[in-house]
């Protein structure tokens, strides 16, 4: 049965390379970004799959706007929390970790998260025809590897604290929704050659949002509250 797939930050990196796939593979995408007017790439991808892609402004930072995007959409199978920043790579003594760029990350990649998970939990509710076919309503939240506790580094630390944040979001709503039959899992995309990533990073987009699209597909009620990379490996929190 074809997939009804909301994806946040869908303009650009995996974002974008998610929605690629899932169209290709006969889903359909709701895709989610801050600027639609400037998504040239998601209006290429309009241009060949009018009937399956419908692109929506959202500011994941700012819940009127998430709150908005959610009373416009439809029914959904899939919530992809994608969008995040990363305003600074250093330590303490980096100059990039100002105020304004530590809120900027800290509402994106955290508060973020919080508002998309809330505001399309109806949409999520409402799938009911997909239930009868057997698809469990979902919500895949971003994480990184460098949110785990375990694996702690010196570099982008509020970066990582985000992320940290994140994964635990994740696991707190998937006891919350649990009674609602809904399943929540954090992942790791691994290092991607994306504006993040870097040039020389470990994989392609194409590589990670394959991988992640198999794991969202694997989320079932009985491994809610995971957190794992894109190739299904356990990661420590």
């Amino acid at each position: 049965m074809t997939q009804r797939i909301l994806i946040t930050g869908a303009n650009r990196g995996i974002g974008l390379e998610m929605t690629r796939q899932a169209l290709a593979r006969g889903d359909n995408v709701i895709a989610a970004c801050r600027a639609p007017d400037k998504a040239a790439a998601l209006d290429e991808l309009a241009a060949a799959h009018s009937d399956a892609l419908t692109i929506i402004g959202l500011e994941a930072r700012t819940e009127a706007s998430v709150q908005a995007a959610a009373a416009m959409t439809t029914p959904l199978d899939l919530v992809v929390a994608n969008a995040g920043t990363m305003n600074a790579r250093g330590g303490l003594t980096d100059a990039g970790h100002t105020e304004e760029n530590i809120s900027d990350s800290l509402m994106t990649n955290i508060a973020g998260v919080f508002f998309t998970a809330r505001h399309f939990l109806a949409n999520l509710q409402a799938g009911a025809e997909s239930r009868a076919a057997g698809i469990i309503p979902r919500i895949a939240v971003m994480s990184s590897q460098m949110g785990s506790t375990e694996r702690a580094g010196t570099n982008a630390p509020i970066y990582r604290a985000t992320k940290a944040a994140a994964t635990n979001l994740a696991r707190s709503m998937a006891l919350e929704l649990a009674e609602h039959g809904i399943a929540v899992g954090a992942y790791h995309p691994g290092w991607v050659q994306t504006d993040m990533g870097g040039a020389g990073a470990a994989i392609t987009t194409e590589v990670s949002a394959a991988g992640l699209l198999r794991r969202f597909d694997t989320l079932t009620m009985a491994t809610s509250g995971v957190f794992e990379t894109y190739e299904g490996e356990p990661l420590p929190f």
